[in-house]
């Protein structure tokens, strides 16, 4: 327990020196940001994922077989808009590869005007979601979290995807050896988890008992934030920016 306490401690307050800066803090809140995100998607824009792939791919196969409630037109929409913004983000990587601390900062940027635009589309249309809405935000959160998933994947912080739990929670229990030692970084893997289950829970009451322009508008915030504490945490150019091998 002491040790998973710890990880977790330096998860979130990286020490002076660690190969990651700060960047193990800024991917929790992309996390949260995450199931904000598909809360939304979901729960509001008829039952599709923009953020998580596996779960929009298998959603496709069930409104092709004919399944109740669900939209194989929007869930083919949410993939083309995802891998367009994968690409974006792909580029970005490229361009931004010998600087982690710029990469982030301008893909966090880009994903904050894209949210800044459903946030307008929200506030316009008070909240009614019609299928010229739907389709609008599903094609501009399917693009922010395409570009999302790109950069994460070249920063290379181990067990913080942002999206993708599976794995996360299969190292987790995989990685403990029978004599009883621990997974290594478990204090990381359960934040990761419990960024995710936080994001999707505050995302869920905030649409249930609210406004989806203030689901949208959390999201937006959070992002507006990983931006500018990337750009100030990075100014400097500390040693954590440089590309890892």
């Amino acid at each position: 327990m002491r040790g998973l306490l710890t990880d977790a401690y330096r998860t979130l307050v990286p020490p002076r020196g660690e190969r990651h800066g700060p960047l193990p803090p800024l991917m929790l809140t992309l996390t949260v940001v995450t199931g904000l995100v598909d809360a939304v998607s979901y729960l509001a824009l008829g039952h599709v994922f923009v953020a998580n792939m596996t779960g929009n791919v298998v959603f496709l196969g069930f409104a092709l077989a004919g399944a109740p409630g669900l939209s194989a037109s929007a869930s083919l929409v949410s993939l083309a808009s995802f891998l367009t913004g994968a690409l974006a983000g792909g580029r970005l990587a490229t361009r931004f590869a010998e600087h982690r601390g710029n990469l982030l900062k301008t893909a966090t940027a880009a994903q904050t005007v894209l949210v800044a635009v459903t946030v307008a589309v929200a506030a316009l249309t008070h909240g009614r979601v019609t299928t010229g809405v739907q389709y609008t935000l599903v094609v501009l959160l399917g693009l922010a979290m395409g570009v999302q998933n790109a950069v994460v994947r070249r920063l290379g912080v181990p067990d913080l995807t942002t999206t993708v739990l599976t794995l996360t929670l299969t190292g987790l229990a995989a990685d403990s050896s029978p004599a009883g030692g621990a997974a290594p970084r478990p204090g990381r893997r359960i934040l990761s988890v419990l960024a995710m289950f936080a994001g999707a829970l505050g995302g869920a009451q905030l649409l249930l008992h609210t406004r989806l322009v203030l689901t949208l508008g959390l999201a937006l915030l959070l992002l507006a934030v990983t931006s500018a504490a990337t750009h100030r945490l990075s100014s400097d150019d500390p040693d954590w920016v440089r590309a890892q091998a």
